[in-house]
């Protein structure tokens, strides 16, 4: 359902105030209340607010749960995944310390052409740095979990699965795999990354939006 300018105001008020009176609201907003009252009408009857006698209006907790739950799973991960730090297998375990600290991300995704080999996280980076070997001579690609044992998602997963994927193999990141190019050519070719933090933007961005 798509809401005027008008209604999404109201919306805003009672969240702000709530119980308020139409009356109330009506000042605010500098509308006499039998303009507002389809606005009120539409808002009640579609489950968005709650009208209370002698109470006022108020915020449908029920209704607002639904309408979070429901944006939530027609997510897809390509419209919310992030830009992946890239390093070639080649790569000394050095700079790619520096490269983490300098996106100050979680993990880096060694490819060749951007087609995916293998992710190097901050545990095989720390366990590195703790040896003696100069850390200069030895390549990512010594360290890195390679395929096939990574956990990747297409760009066309939905936010939801994505996620039970990060929880149920507690992992920090999934590469986001492009898939026009895996079916065209059977490249893994990584297009962007999805991760813990992605989604508790995701979760704010929701939260904070009107309804």
């Amino acid at each position: 359902m798509e809401l005027t300018d008008r209604q999404k105001q109201i919306i805003e008020i009672v969240k702000k105030q709530q119980p308020i009176s139409g009356e109330k609201i009506a000042f605010i907003l500098g509308f006499a209340r039998a303009t507002l009252r389809p606005d009120f009408s539409l808002l009640t009857m579609s489950g968005i607010l709650l009208a209370k006698p002698k109470v006022g209006y108020l915020i449908n907790e029920e209704h607002t749960n639904s309408v979070l739950v429901e944006q939530i799973a027609k997510q897809k991960v390509e419209k919310v995944m992030a830009i992946s730090v890239n390093l070639t297998k080649e790569t000394s375990i050095q700079d790619a310390i520096i490269q983490l600290f300098l996106e100050d991300c979680g993990s880096l995704y060694v490819t060749d052409n951007r087609e995916i080999l293998g992710i190097v996280s901050r545990k095989d980076l720390l366990k590195s740095a703790l040896g003696d070997s100069d850390l200069n001579a030895i390549p990512v690609g010594m360290v890195m979990t390679k395929m096939p044992n990574l956990y990747t998602v297409f760009s066309d997963t939905f936010v939801v699965d994505a996620t039970k994927l990060l929880v149920t193999h507690r992992v920090d990141s999934l590469p986001v795999l492009s898939r026009s190019v895996y079916e065209e050519t059977g490249k893994k070719e990584v297009i962007g990354k999805f991760s813990k933090s992605t989604a508790s933007r995701l979760l704010l961005d929701i939260f904070n939006k009107d309804l």
